[in-house]
Order: structure tokens, then sequence, then C-alpha cells
């Protein structure tokens, strides 16, 4: 099945970027997300737990991403087993792109689902995609105002005035883009998987 969708974000492309390296933006922003460990630079480990109409289920997974190019873009591989449930796997081209002084997220995933989820009709799956991503993103939007917000009136309390302590506080280095990856990996196999 092949999924795809684009969100505009408020924010420049390199604050998105940073945000998406930020597990704490991460494990606010992801629906029914339990953990989010990284195994290496490259690779995660996570836990959620989704509901599709009468199907609960807890799902533990692996993400791997692949051709990192900062702050434009990555390809996230990923699979889940959610036990009796079913398994999701799959991938997804996730880019970044400037419009002004927002930024345009845009993804297009393939993915494959089995189980007792993929029993469950194709509508009912396609709205709790479409809710899930849009939780996810207005979460996602909500923390990343937040910590741009508390930036910005931590630079007005000190009153900092030297060009280069901006430019420090500005260009701080982000956290390995796996965090972000992995999660975003993850949540859009499981869009992938209840999509299809």
């Amino acid at each position: 099945m092949k999924f795809a969708g684009e969100y505009r974000i408020s924010a420049s492309r390199a604050q998105v970027w940073e945000a998406l390296n930020d597990p704490n933006v991460l494990r606010a922003s992801i629906p029914g997300v339990e953990s989010l460990d990284k195994k290496s630079d490259t690779e995660f480990a996570a836990a959620l737990t989704v509901r599709v109409g009468p199907v609960k289920a807890r799902f533990k997974g692996s993400v791997t991403l692949r051709d990192l190019d900062p702050p434009h873009g990555y390809l996230i591989v990923g699979e889940g087993q959610g036990g009796v449930a079913g398994f999701a796997k799959g991938s997804c081209q996730v880019s970044l792109s400037e419009e002004g002084e927002e930024t345009l997220l845009h993804y297009q995933a393939d993915a494959q689902v089995g189980g007792k989820l993929a029993q469950i009709g194709s509508r009912m799956i396609s709205g709790v995609a479409k809710k899930t991503a849009d939780d996810f993103f207005s979460a996602f939007a909500k923390q990343l105002a937040i910590s741009t917000d508390s930036e910005t009136s931590s630079v007005k309390e000190k009153k900092l005035t030297d060009p280069s302590v901006l430019h420090t506080i500005t260009n701080r280095p982000a956290i390995a883009p796996a965090y972000w990856i992995g999660a975003l990996i993850i949540i859009i196999g499981f869009l992938l998987w209840l999509y299809s």
C-alpha cells in the first residue's frame, strides 16, 4: 500500500529538523508511544499502543534510517510486530523544504500489513490513519512552538546582545537524526499499516 502526505509547519526548516531530533518533543507528539530507544546512530527500537476499531494492540518495532541528508530528508525503513493483531513493515521517504518562514514536510511511504488489522475495513483504517497523522502533526507543531517560545524567552531574559552567543543558541548541535527519524518511521509505518 502506498501512502503520502504533506504538512505545513510554521517554523524554519532548521527548527523543524532540530525538533525532529529531540526525543522529548517526539515522545510528547506520538500518539500511544511508550518507549523510543536509540540502538545506534541509525537504528531505533520503539513500543506503542494503537487502537483501530475493536482491535487494540501493543506494537514493538525497529527502525533504520538511511540516505540521511540533514536538514533536507532521509529514508526510513521499519517493521513492527503486534502479536495476534498483526504486523507492519515498510519504508518512507521524508523531505523538508522551506516556503518563506514555514517548512513543508512531505512524505511518501510504502507499507504492508497483516493479521487482524489487515481484516478491518479500509475506510475505518484510513480514518484512523488520518486522525493519527493529524494528532501527531498538531502535537508536534505545539511542541515546536513551546520549544521556540521558551528559547525566545530565555534569550530575552538574559538580554543577550553578543551575536556570537545568539549564533550558538540558534545553531546548537541537533540530537542525532535517529531519534526523530525513528519516531517518524514508526508513525508512518503505523499509518501505512492502518491505511492498508
